[in-house]
């Protein structure tokens, strides 16, 4: 597929793309040691960029229209931002509150395996846009990955926390098969965006939104895991983002945004795209989702 030729007009265009970069995606950051085939694996490597940047770009022109009429300023700017909470793609959507009320075992369990299958590491996310920043964003970025590690406890590190619900449920690692397009897609963006200096503020935007947008649904999803009867233990990462990621949105929108866009208005831009294409991922996965469980009567 020439990602190149034309503009893509949905998201079936770039289905094949995504997946492709989910198999790259999926040993991407893994250490290793030294071997004797590193050209062919850079060769490799560089293609699979080159892709990656175009995604990126047919991915920012799905949702150009709504950055139409940004603010630049910096206070007008974070009211439009905070607005996402309530008005951006894919918020209110009615699967969590079906998740919280309705869902058996076995449809909680594969959201869930959808859930794993999309998650690129909050943490790691955050330690790859953080390189190089202003002091300021730069000390929040750290206070928010230090958050997610547990600090310095393994018991409280965020990352384990969704690995031990996966456990219970009996998820093993998602293979690419089991995996809807659209969760791939959501997992390939994040990565693209933290991986690529170039979209580093988009970056920003996106790991802003996920904290401004996610305690919502994770308080429905915690109470649906409850209602199954699932352990206080896997219930734990649906409970500790349904209120921790409340403080941690305030904080990255005055320490990390506010300052970005105060003093270079022209980040605005960028950090908009972040956040739209992380919440447009998001709105199509809910909409798959809800078709796969469903059906599509619904």
């Amino acid at each position: 597929m020439d990602l190149g030729a034309s503009p893509a007009q949905s998201f079936s265009d770039l289905t094949e793309i995504h997946m492709q970069l989910a198999r790259f995606n999926h040993h991407r950051l893994d250490p290793q040691v030294p071997c004797a085939l590193w050209t062919s694996e850079l060769k490799i490597e560089s293609a699979m960029r080159v892709l990656e940047n175009k995604m990126l770009e047919k991915e920012i022109s799905f949702i150009k229209p709504l950055t139409v009429d940004l603010p630049t300023n910096a206070k007008l700017f974070m009211h439009w931002f905070e607005e996402l909470r309530h008005s951006g793609p894919g918020q209110n959507d009615t699967l969590f509150d079906w998740l919280e009320e309705a869902a058996n075992h076995d449809e909680m369990t594969w959201f869930i395996r959808q859930e794993v299958a999309g998650e690129a590491g909050f943490e790691d996310l955050t330690a790859l846009t953080q390189i190089k920043m202003p002091t300021r964003p730069k000390l929040e970025l750290a206070r928010n990955y230090w958050d997610e590690m547990g600090r310095g406890n393994e018991k409280g590190m965020h990352g384990p926390m969704l690995s031990n619900l996966a456990k219970e449920l009996n998820i093993e690692p998602p293979s690419l098969e089991e995996t809807t397009a659209e969760a791939a897609a959501l997992g390939n963006i994040m990565m693209a965006m933290a991986m690529n200096r170039r979209y580093a503020y988009h970056s920003a935007g996106a790991l802003g939104v996920i904290e401004l947008t996610a305690p919502g649904r994770a308080l429905k999803v915690y109470h649906g895991l409850k209602r199954l009867g699932l352990s206080p233990e896997a219930q734990r990462y649906y409970l500790i983002h349904s209120s921790l990621d409340i403080k941690h949105s305030e904080a990255w929108n005055a320490e990390v945004l506010l300052p970005l866009v105060t003093e270079n208005p022209a980040l605005a831009l960028p950090i908009a795209e972040g956040a739209l294409l992380r919440l447009n991922a998001g709105r199509r996965c809910f909409e798959r989702y809800r078709k796969e469980l469903w059906g599509p009567a619904h």
